[in-house]
């Protein structure tokens, strides 16, 4: 018979531990690390790239797979960065033709126009907006962000604009040129503008300032009416009259304003910039003679019109016309500047050529240069067949 204690004994047993969670859990460890994974993965390669292509708009396609998602990373990690107003005041800033983004944003940064140049370099480059900053002057608005001014200098409407008087215009041309130019000054207006004489010593007894408009490129103001583009430009000519120029007028023996008048008729004469004081010695010495100057440019001007300014070839009827500037029937120099003559138009005057010269004609084989020569045999000798 057993003992009860060994009975009681018997019946006592430890439990045995069930194996199923923890087979279970060992399954699911690799289930999570692989759901984790894919998750980080959608995040990273799907989820962030997508958020910022919301906020943002597509990745340039100059951008390869890796760099998009490279850029993505970067602004999602900015995000509030990049649309955080900067400046609180408005703001003047200019960009140099061909100068380096980089450059630009370092600038742009230090000048409080933006918080960071790194977001806004990133910024540029995700979105394909870095080769395509204007130059130019901006006028920034108070409270912009990275992002507003990185939009903002890619179609600039600047402040200045570029106005080009080409040599040899005259002030109709110029005119025409003003509907594309930017500025607000109209056509009408600046003819009437050009032909009111301005309060300049060189001016006196002038009957406008055609000629005084020295063919340059001109940095101006959008806001520049019809009255400022005439001060602008007669403005520029007063400041290259250097004594040394007018001194050389003075030798010809010519005041500035003959001495314009004739470089104009030597600026429309030539072709070629090396010739000019060849020219302007054939003019000086016909003037000194007390002969008729023969100039087809001054004939040309005053039978030019609208579409054909400078008329060529001249009929005979156009050589005819009874006009003050027709040196072909008047001596002397023609009333007024048939145009606005360069710089080099105007040395060429006040510093010509020493020649025995009458007589100038284009060569025969279209290059633009011209024989020249003393005596009308010659100059008959020098005509093409």
């Amino acid at each position: 018979m057993r003992s009860p204690l060994l009975l009681s004994c018997s019946r006592i047993s430890k439990p045995i531990a069930n194996p199923e969670p923890v087979s279970m859990m060992r399954r699911l460890i690799p289930i999570l690390l692989v759901s984790a994974f894919l998750f980080l993965l959608f995040f990273f390669l799907i989820f962030i790239p997508l958020q910022v292509e919301h906020s943002y708009g597509q990745a340039s396609s100059h951008l390869t797979l890796g760099q998009r998602y490279q850029y993505a990373l970067r602004l999602f990690w900015y995000d509030g960065l990049l649309t955080q107003p900067a400046a609180d005041s408005e703001q003047f800033f200019t960009v140099s033709e061909g100068e380096p983004t980089a450059a630009i944003a370092q600038r742009l940064q230090e000048t409080g126009v933006i918080l960071d140049s790194g977001a806004f370099l990133d910024y540029l480059t995700y979105t394909g907006l870095d080769t395509s900053i204007q130059a130019g002057a901006y006028q920034f608005a108070p409270n912009l962000s990275i992002v507003d001014v990185a939009r903002s200098m890619q179609d600039i409407t600047p402040l200045d604009v570029t106005f080009v008087v080409l040599p040899g215009w005259r002030i109709e041309e110029i005119a025409a040129s003003l509907p594309t130019s930017g500025l607000v000054a109209e056509p009408d207006a600046f003819l009437l503008a050009a032909r009111a004489t301005l309060d300049y010593p060189f001016l006196d007894g002038a009957p406008g300032n055609e000629g005084f408009f020295l063919p340059d490129s001109y940095i101006l103001p959008r806001s520049t009416d019809a009255d400022g583009l005439v001060q602008a430009l007669v403005s520029n000519f007063s400041l290259h009259l250097i004594p040394d120029l007018e001194t050389g007028f003075s030798n010809q023996g010519l005041t500035v304003f003959q001495a314009v008048t004739l470089a104009s008729m030597v600026e429309r004469e030539s072709v070629r910039t090396e010739e000019m004081p060849l020219i302007a010695s054939v003019f000086l010495n016909r003037l000194y003679a007390g002969w008729k100057l023969d100039s087809d440019p001054t004939v040309q001007y005053a039978v030019g019109f609208e579409g054909n300014w400078w008329p060529n070839p001249l009929s005979t009827v156009d050589l005819e016309i009874n006009s003050p500037f027709n040196t072909y029937l008047y001596p002397g120099l023609p009333p007024a500047p048939i145009a606005n003559p360069s710089l080099e138009a105007l040395n060429a005057v006040a510093f010509p050529s020493i020649t025995d010269y009458y007589f100038f004609r284009a060569r025969c084989d279209g290059s633009g240069w011209h024989n020249f020569s003393v005596t009308i045999e010659e100059h008959i000798q020098n005509g093409c067949d």
